[in-house]
C-alpha cells in the first residue's frame, strides 16, 4: 500500500507542473553517448511521449551518437575534431546525412509512434539555411575551416509549427543547406537553440552526459541547481565552464536572451530524467533562467 500511496504522491506533485506547461513548446536536444544505449533511447522517448500526452508540445532535435564514427571507421575514414566540432569533408557529409536522415531519425520516429505519440521526421536541411562555418584563430590569425560544417543563418519554423498545431511531435536532424543546396553538418546544440529561439519555446532542454553544470568539473556532486544568465556568463569568463559544455551554454544564453524562459542541462543516463526535471519541484539537473525572472 505504501508504494501505491507514493505513486499517487508523485502524480500530485506533477499536477501543477502539468497544468502550468500545458500547450507550451519545449525543445529537447538528445545526443552523445546516451544514443548508443537502446534502453536509454527508449527511456527518453517514453518521456517525450508522456510530455505530448499531457498537452505539452515537445520538439526533439537529435544527433547520431557513435553511429557516425562507426560508419566512418567501416569505410576507412578517420574522425577528426577541431574545437569540439567534427571536421566534415565530402565523404563524411554523405555518411552524416545517411546516418541521421535515413537511420537514426526514422528509428526515433517509429519508436515514438509505437509509444502512442504521433511523430514525424524533419530533415534539418529542409528548414535550416546555413553557410560554411569558418573563424579566424585569434592566437595565430589563421582561418579555421571545418569543411561541410555549417553556421545557421535562418530557420523556417512554419513546418514545425504546423506539426505542433496538429499535435504531432517533430523529430529533427541537425543538418542545413545553403542556396546552392550544399549540405552542412550543424552542431545539434546550436540547432536546438536556434529552433527554441525561433519557436519562442518556453523551455530548451539539453540531455547531456553529465548531471548539469558543476562548480567543480571533476566532482559530479558539485551540481549547480539554479543559475541566472549573468551567473553563467561569469562562470564562462572564469573558465569554470569549458570544453564540450560551451556549445550548449552558448546556445542556452542566446535562447534566453531571445525570449526562451528557461534552459535545462540534465543527465540523459538517469532514468526518466526529463520527467524528473520538468515535473518535480526540485528537478535533477541545472536550470538557467533569464535575469528578469
Amino acid at each position: 500500500m505504501k508504494q501505491v500511496i507514493q505513486k499517487a504522491n508523485v502524480l500530485i506533485e506533477a499536477l501543477p507542473h502539468i497544468q502550468q506547461f500545458r500547450g507550451d513548446t519545449v525543445v529537447v536536444k538528445f545526443g552523445g553517448s546516451s544514443m548508443d544505449n537502446p534502453d536509454l533511447i527508449r527511456n527518453i522517448l517514453e518521456d517525450i511521449a508522456f510530455m505530448s500526452c499531457v498537452g505539452m508540445r515537445p520538439v526533439l532535435v537529435h544527433g547520431g551518437g557513435k553511429s557516425i564514427n562507426m560508419r566512418m571507421k567501416q569505410q576507412g575514414l578517420q574522425a577528426t575534431f577541431l574545437q569540439g566540432l567534427r571536421v566534415t569533408d565530402a565523404a563524411t557529409i554523405e555518411i552524416v546525412e545517411q546516418v541521421l536522415n535515413r537511420e537514426v531519425n526514422p528509428h526515433l520516429v517509429d519508436t515514438l509512434n509505437q509509444l502512442g505519440c504521433k511523430a514525424r521526421g524533419i530533415h534539418g536541411e529542409d528548414i535550416i539555411t546555413a553557410r560554411r562555418h569558418t573563424i579566424v584563430d585569434p592566437d595565430t590569425g589563421n582561418v579555421l575551416d571545418w569543411g561541410f560544417v555549417g553556421a545557421i543563418t535562418r530557420v523556417d519554423v512554419l513546418p514545425v509549427k504546423a506539426y505542433l498545431e496538429a499535435d504531432i511531435t517533430p523529430v529533427i536532424t541537425p543538418l542545413g543547406a545553403d542556396a546552392d543546396q550544399h549540405l552542412y553538418n550543424i552542431n545539434a546544440d546550436a540547432a536546438a537553440a536556434a529552433l527554441a529561439e525561433r519557436l519562442q519555446a518556453r523551455k530548451l532542454v539539453f540531455l547531456s552526459d553529465v548531471p548539469g553544470l558543476l562548480a567543480d568539473p571533476t566532482d559530479r556532486s558539485s551540481l549547480l541547481s539554479t543559475l541566472h544568465l549573468f551567473e553563467v556568463e561569469d562562470l564562462v569568463k572564469r573558465g569554470v565552464i569549458a570544453g564540450g559544455m560551451l556549445p550548449k551554454i552558448d546556445g542556452a544564453l542566446k535562447a534566453l536572451k531571445a525570449g526562451v524562459r528557461k534552459t535545462h542541462i540534465i543527465d540523459a543516463a538517469l532514468p526518466h530524467s526529463l520527467l524528473l526535471e520538468l515535473f518535480t519541484d526540485k528537478g535533477i539537473g541545472t536550470e538557467i533562467v533569464r535575469d528578469d525572472l
